[in-house]
């Protein structure tokens, strides 16, 4: 079903500062950057871990309130099949907002919702 962990996304109020923190500070490289009509997304990685990232999130509206304790918005994992993934939430009872699938800045599709804590969960399934 889940194949890996993906990324963990952080909500940021500055994008270039927060780049220069993770890169500067602790090594990380920026391997995707773009945007939609409402953010800006960046993806860093480390070279010895690659497969595991940080997606850094800068709203373009402003009308995210920022918090010292909560601005890590989603955790993401990577699924192999979307469709049998959905079907086996719903078997499990694990309510979705909505099963519209979205694409992702690389062409794949992904699904949100929410763990038993109101957590934001995010499944990515990759371009193949």
């Amino acid at each position: 079903m889940i194949c890996k962990m993906e990324h963990v996304a952080i909500m940021v109020r500055d994008m270039e500062q927060s780049i220069r923190f993770y890169s500067e500070t602790f090594g990380f490289n920026v391997r995707l950057r773009g945007n939609k009509l409402d953010r800006e997304m960046v993806f860093l990685y480390l070279e010895a871990q690659p497969d595991m990232e940080i997606e850094l999130i800068q709203e373009k509206t402003g009308a995210t309130e920022y918090s010292e304790t909560g601005i890590v918005n989603h955790l993401a994992f990577t699924v192999e099949n979307m469709e049998e993934t959905i079907q086996f939430l719903k078997e499990k009872e694990i309510i979705l907002p909505s099963e519209q699938v979205k694409p992702t800045l690389e062409g794949g599709r992904m699904i949100l919702f929410h763990g038993p804590n109101r957590e934001l969960l995010q499944l990515i399934e990759k371009v193949k």
